[in-house]
């Protein structure tokens, strides 16, 4: 495990560790953490996903932000390396969001995207 303050790994916006917070307290996971991954799917290749956590596994990044953990597994490491997490609250859309320097392509959805080497191109399917 490795534990970051702030790193060229992930930027978390204020706003995106103050939603975290108080979705791990509303959920009962005070102590938990926020696990932040990337897997084969969606319309470009790849798809980010969120979800609770209550433990690190081997080989986690750990950053913290504001007193919130992030997670990030090893195999999504390098495709999450320099993204940013923020928090959406407008007319059209809320919830979490992430800018990502290594997508090359990324679909209307905005939660699925493609590296220029196209690691993600063999497992595209629908954002519907």
């Amino acid at each position: 495990m490795t534990t970051f303050q702030m790193t060229e790994m992930l930027d978390v916006t204020d706003l995106a560790a103050e939603k975290a917070k108080s979705l791990l307290e509303e959920k009962g996971f005070a102590d938990g953490a926020l696990r932040v991954f990337v897997v084969g799917g969606g319309c470009s290749g790849y798809q980010y996903g969120m979800a609770l956590a209550t433990d690190v596994e081997d080989g986690d990044v750990v950053i913290e932000k504001a007193g919130v953990r992030f997670l990030i597994d090893d195999e999504s490491a390098p495709l999450l390396t320099g993204s940013r997490v923020d928090y959406i609250d407008d007319v059209m859309k809320q919830g979490f969001s992430i800018s990502n320097p290594n997508a090359s392509h990324s679909c209307a959805c905005g939660s699925s995207f493609d590296t220029a080497d196209k690691g993600g191109a063999s497992q595209a399917r629908s954002c519907v």
